[in-house]
């Protein structure tokens, strides 16, 4: 290894590599210098090899299985080979510039809630490329079916023309819920333009043929299929949204050690991160609220899951009552600061809270009739 990095600069030196190259150059030795001990390789292997010299990954580069020997048989060693330069030599991707990120948050498409408040809060709605975490107690209206329709909406209303991914872990997905919410979607597309050949595409069986539903009854069910989402997706290239509801109810229970449940969980987050990004799509997941007992102080609710799970999600919206009214307060956004605002639950999905003073009393009773408002 010593050897190795001492002739880098020579490498460089003589190849005269571009910034770009230089950094692969410099990835792919460094990958070399890994210690074997880092990789999942049995004790007893990882002690024969250390006996016969093999420390870092440089050291297996020309050896075949049948040279390790030292009582590993051949077998064993191509299963240990097959691992270390499967691990080793990887695709590795050169950094972008600050330039590029810049560019790529400024084009970054968001999927719209259909309350302007919330929208505006988030900076345009529910962004791509990122993790939103939605919390809050029963019956606040965190389950946020109504995103697995909007963001189906067509392009010519500012929406994404996508399909949605569902993967509910609560049994909370009510199939009336979703037709209520998708009717009131459609009308309220064709107030705007109502055009024969968009509609006779965009229908309620068109909406629900795009939800992709998965059941999960325990947290192992749960991982397996955010194992399986790449092919998934692979499969069904148009999925803008995949939804988690709820991330913290598989994991109330099953975990005597909450630092190995809170492993899984930081595994899982960074699963979700690198399937949001690598696929530009939206990752929801809501949350349950737990009471947190403070010594000497009154308790005080928080979103579920312990303070490590904090940091997973980019955005963190938590729901909450102010008296008899709903608000959603900004906890957590790299792009916007935090603020509250209120919203409202209709047959149609969140909207704005609209008061009849601020419209007057023809309008308002033809918005509540459109949008369902019970009060």
């Amino acid at each position: 290894m010593r050897q190795l990095m001492v002739q880098y600069p020579v490498i460089l030196k003589n190849l005269s590599p571009k910034p770009k190259e230089k950094y692969l150059i410099a990835n792919y030795i460094m990958q070399l210098s890994k210690e074997l001990n880092t990789f999942s390789i049995s004790g007893l292997h990882k002690g024969k090899l250390q006996t016969a010299g093999y420390l870092v990954c440089e050291d297996l580069k020309d050896t075949t299985a049948s040279d390790l020997g030292q009582g590993i048989s051949v077998e064993d060693a191509k299963g240990i080979l097959d691992l270390v330069f499967s691990k080793s030599q990887e695709k590795v991707t050169a950094p972008n510039s600050a330039y590029d990120l810049v560019k790529d948050e400024q084009s970054t498409s968001c999927i719209v809630t259909f309350c302007e408040k919330i929208d505006t809060m988030l900076g345009g709605g529910v962004p791509l490329s990122k993790i939103t975490e939605i919390c809050g107690v029963p019956g606040i209206g965190k389950t946020h079916m109504q995103l697995a329709v909007d963001v189906q909406m067509p392009e010519e209303f500012g929406g994404l023309n996508g399909e949605a991914l569902y993967i509910d872990t609560e049994g909370s997905f009510i199939v009336d819920r979703i037709l209520d919410i998708a009717k009131a979607t459609i009308d309220h597309c064709k107030t705007f333009k109502d055009d024969e050949d968009t509609f006779k595409q965009f229908t309620i069986d068109y909406v629900l043929s795009r939800i992709h539903y998965f059941r999960c009854q325990d947290y192992t069910e749960l991982l397996a299929i955010i194992q399986l989402l790449p092919e998934f997706i692979h499969q069904h290239s148009n999925v803008k949204l995949i939804i988690v509801d709820s991330v913290a109810y598989p994991f109330k229970h099953d975990f005597e050690d909450l630092y190995h449940r809170t492993r899984i969980l930081t595994k899982m987050a960074q699963n979700l991160r690198r399937i949001a990004t690598e696929n530009k799509l939206a990752v929801v997941l809501t949350n349950q609220m737990t009471t947190k007992l403070r010594h000497g102080k009154d308790s005080q609710l928080i979103p579920a899951l312990g303070e490590t799970w904090a940091y997973s999600s980019t955005i963190r919206m938590i729901l909450k009552w102010e008296g008899k009214v709903r608000m959603a307060w900004l906890y957590k956004s790299p792009i916007t600061k935090g603020m509250t605002v209120p919203y409202q639950i209709t047959m149609g999905g969140v909207r704005d809270v609209i008061e009849p003073n601020t419209l007057g009393e023809k309008k308002y009773l033809a918005y509540a009739l459109c949008n369902n408002i019970l009060r």
